[in-house]
């Protein structure tokens, strides 16, 4: 008996059993389809996530072509993974600031590593295949430029700030604009305006994800930041310890009040791996989650104490990209991964669909 030739209903019929896992839905209604290609029982076609750093794309690559190899007379299945971030929705017209999706990382006290966490959520974000910019807004300590190796801006252009660029990360800091060590007492207006040109005058070009890293506590800088542009969501990092959770508190309430969406909390420092493999909580255990669960808001996950860290920061050198098999590499990229799900839920949910291109 003959092979009935495969088309290209088959396969769309084949792929509409494979559901987003986080979407919940088929891939076909979702418009993530497209590019199907039949060449004998050969099939090739083009799967779009939704974000680049998407944690489950393994799963969908491996059921899709699953779906596709039980059609019969299909011998070979080729799934190309592409990416279209989707935007949050949000208007950022009157700033001309091209960004899909902005996300501030915030702590309620200095020195728990929220710095940290925002370059090396920037790089693990650029490393997935994302464009990200970061926006150093601590005006009152502008770690930035030393954690990315960064001394100096390009020159302007255009009447524009030029960002600088490492590891392909766009950034522009305060850092860049005032002698090292040299103190700024800003508040109200001057702080606001600071903030805006940040956002407008810089030649930020098209981006994915723009992470913002907030000065320590709640106050004007949130606040101007608020007001000058819509935020797709708040990140909180603290640490175990009690006294780090009520400020932490503090911050959750700020994005709350600001009807900032809070995507999440990640506890640094959870713990310190000794030589002989056991752990020590050097702030306590389970705050981070503790927070999270009274909130309602997710809990992003620990990041462990690591010497590397401090060394990378000091050097220019994010420890995603020097030692990314290191534990709190692996955790710095997992919590760039649920944020990046995170987003491109809520977006989709707002549209209903991947807005790609619709499949012929």
């Amino acid at each position: 008996m003959t092979q009935a030739p495969i088309t290209e209903q088959a396969v769309l019929a084949a792929l509409s059993k494979v559901q987003e896992p986080e979407l919940h839905r088929d891939l076909v209604s979702l418009n993530m389809v497209s590019d199907i290609k039949i060449d004998g029982g050969k099939v090739s076609f083009t799967v779009t996530l939704t974000t680049p750093a998407c944690p489950l794309k393994g799963k969908i690559e491996s059921e899709a072509r699953q779906a596709v190899l039980a059609i019969p007379g299909v011998s070979e299945v080729d799934v190309n993974l592409d990416a279209n971030v989707v935007s949050d929705g949000k208007m950022r017209g009157l700033l001309q600031l091209p960004v899909r999706n902005a996300v501030a990382v915030a702590s309620g006290k200095g020195g728990v590593g929220k710095s940290t966490v925002a370059v090396n959520l920037a790089v693990a974000l650029a490393d997935s295949g994302a464009r990200v910019g970061l926006l150093d807004a601590d005006i009152y300590g502008p770690n930035i430029p030393t954690m990315m190796g960064v001394q100096r801006l390009p020159p302007f252009k255009d009447g524009k700030l030029i960002p600088a660029e490492a590891y392909g990360v766009k950034l522009m800091s305060i850092g860049f604009l005032v002698p090292p060590g040299q103190a700024l007492i800003w508040r109200g207006p001057m702080l606001h305006s600071a903030i805006r040109q940040f956002l407008a005058d810089v030649e930020w070009g098209e981006l994915d994800y723009l992470v913002i890293d907030l000065p320590p506590g709640t106050g004007d800088a949130q606040l101007s930041l608020a007001q000058s542009m819509p935020l797709s969501g708040g990140v909180i990092v603290t640490l175990p310890q009690q006294v780090s959770l009520d400020d932490a508190s503090r911050g959750v309430q700020m994005f709350q009040q600001l009807q900032v969406p809070i995507l999440g909390v990640v506890e640094n420092m959870s713990y310190l791996e000794l030589p002989d493999g056991q752990r020590m909580d050097v702030f306590g255990t389970g705050g981070g989650q503790k927070l999270a669960a009274h909130y309602h808001v997710p809990f992003l996950g620990g990041i462990p104490m690591d010497p590397a860290v401090r060394v990378g920061g000091d050097e220019g050198a994010p420890i995603v990209k020097t030692l990314p098999d290191s534990a709190a590499a692996r955790a710095m990229r997992s919590v760039a991964e649920q944020i990046a799900a995170r987003l491109s839920v809520e977006a989709v949910k707002s549209k209903g669909a991947v807005p790609i291109r619709m499949v012929e």
